[in-house]
């Protein structure tokens, strides 16, 4: 056999062992990438703003995720992967491979966190809500409501009642100003979308006294059937300029010194919030109200009652004259059952 003969042959088995060595490179290659990762419970991983999938190669061997970064970066280039990746925290669950978790760093669904903004609380209480979330960046325990509300650029200064109740999801990064933010952009939008199909008639002359009747309404009555009622008995007295003498008016007027119950010096004194010392309206709202309570404001029931009662039961007895109320007040509040509560059972 001549030269060339046998340097061709070695030729072709070089390449015959090339070919399979290949071969076999990318099966193994393939199997790594479909076999799961090396940790046993559940993680999460966090893709910093700005990461290439080289640096995110360097953070899996770092956390101990994969043996190899050279692995990950050869696997991505045989497959050609998109070099794109979206930043954020990702939940990998035990038996995640490194094909799905490319596939998720490439999807964008980060873990989703949540906070509940409760309806009828106030603004202070939002912001304490708000503050014990640990995944929100904290911008302001040091800024006071009057400089909350500059940096919402709202024409209020006081923020009490602007802000709507409701669960808000949000991903890590994200702040407490934020979430008041789109509470606060919410609110506006349901309350001037509601202002707009009013009832004809309120004794309203803005949104904004709209929402103080929905704050009150809110905190008389978790009932959703008496809400209506609730406001119609508001409505008539302001009609009549008869004073709305309720009490959680008065409760938000006395701040921290209110020690849980409603005594005759705290109807005396005067406050801003004491209905029964003021006409008309609290100069704002005295809790965050949702839409039921702010439909309820806009759409009263029509009713003839302009009194009503605890029962104790959650509910309320209403009332058409002081008589009936007084007569009401007697069989309530002065013999009151012995399982008395002022909202209903959940």
């Amino acid at each position: 056999m001549g030269p060339v003969k046998q340097l061709a042959k070695l030729f072709l088995l070089v390449l015959v062992v090339g070919i399979g060595l290949a071969w076999a490179g990318l099966r193994y290659l393939e199997e790594w990438g479909q076999s799961p990762l090396d940790f046993n419970q559940d993680q999460v991983l966090e893709v910093a703003s700005g990461s290439s999938f080289h640096r995110l190669a360097a953070q899996l061997e770092d956390q101990g995720l994969i043996e190899k970064a050279w692995m990950f970066r050869l696997y991505m280039r045989v497959h050609d992967k998109s070099p794109l990746l979206q930043a954020g925290e990702y939940q990998l669950n035990v038996g995640t491979n490194v094909n799905q978790l490319i596939e998720l760093v490439q999807s964008g669904e980060v873990i989703e966190y949540s906070v509940t903004l409760v309806n009828g609380h106030t603004f202070k209480q939002f912001l304490a809500s708000l503050a014990a979330h640990p995944k929100l960046i904290q911008t302001l325990q040091q800024q006071s409501p009057e400089q909350i509300m500059v940096r919402l650029q709202s024409a209020h200064q006081h923020p009490e009642g602007l802000f709507y109740p409701d669960t808000y999801h949000f991903h890590k990064g994200e702040s407490d100003f934020d979430i008041l933010a789109r509470a606060y952009s919410r609110m506006q939008q349901l309350l001037n979308d509601a202002w707009q199909n009013k009832a004809d008639g309120l004794p309203y002359e803005s949104p904004y006294e709209a929402l103080i009747m929905a704050s009150i309404v809110e905190k008389e009555t978790a009932v959703p059937s008496e809400r209506g009622t609730i406001a119609g008995v508001f409505v008539n007295r302001l009609r009549k300029n008869m004073r709305l003498q309720t009490d959680p008016t008065v409760i938000y007027g006395l701040g921290d010194s209110y020690g849980g119950n409603i005594t005759r010096a705290h109807l005396r004194d005067y406050t801003p919030y004491n209905t029964y010392r003021i006409n008309g309206l609290p100069p704002t709202p005295i809790a965050n109200p949702a839409l039921p309570a702010i439909e309820a404001s806009l759409h009263p029931e029509p009713t003839s009652a302009l009194y009503f009662v605890a029962k104790g039961d959650g509910s309320h007895q209403f009332s058409q004259t002081l008589a009936q109320h007084q007569k009401a007040v007697r069989q309530y509040q002065l013999k009151r059952r012995t399982d008395y509560r002022s909202t209903p059972k959940k």
